[in-house]
């Protein structure tokens, strides 16, 4: 998959990957995991607005230390190496979002309320299915398909600028 243009190849460009990922989600998803859990409201979206930059640190550093040496295991034990791109990335989008929105159903619960709790554990049951939800189909439908459309672009510009020196 190195050779592939919709994803990144270098450390440069993978943070510019999971900067466009990460920005989108926590931006996005946030804010309407806020709305349902304390009602769609104008206070609500303004309180989440104040906790986006940590709960983005956390997602960050989660998806560096975390998800991504998970994913990359359990996608050895899930796909074959004749499996497409489109079957790999599922598989990456479902595993990141499983194991992001499981941690962050309590973490991200915990900055966004300021206090940590044993009752956000007691309603993880509740909460988890639906952040899941809302998560993988944001990355699958929005975040990583625009990450991907920025690398295919940049590889393309690239490739234009290697042919013309």
């Amino acid at each position: 998959m190195h050779e592939e243009t919709r994803l990144p190849r270098n450390g440069k460009e993978f943070i510019l990957f999971l900067a466009i990922i990460s920005i989108l989600s926590v931006n996005i998803i946030a804010p309407i995991i806020m709305g349902y859990q304390f009602g769609f409201s104008k206070d609500v979206y303004l309180d989440t607005l104040k906790v986006i930059p940590f709960v983005w640190i956390c997602v960050v550093l989660l998806v560096t230390l975390v998800a991504n040496p998970l994913v990359t295991k359990l996608n050895q034990k899930f796909t074959e190496p004749t499996d497409g791109f489109n079957a790999r990335i599922l598989f990456t989008i479902l595993f990141s979002v499983t194991i992001l929105s499981i941690l962050l159903t309590i973490i991200g619960s915990w900055i966004g309320t300021r206090q940590m709790s044993l009752n956000l554990i007691r309603t993880f049951l509740y909460n988890w299915p639906r952040n899941f939800f809302i998560a993988f189909w944001f990355e699958t439908l929005i975040a990583q398909p625009a990450a991907r459309f920025t690398m295919k672009k940049l590889h393309a510009s690239q490739a234009r600028k290697t042919i013309n020196v």
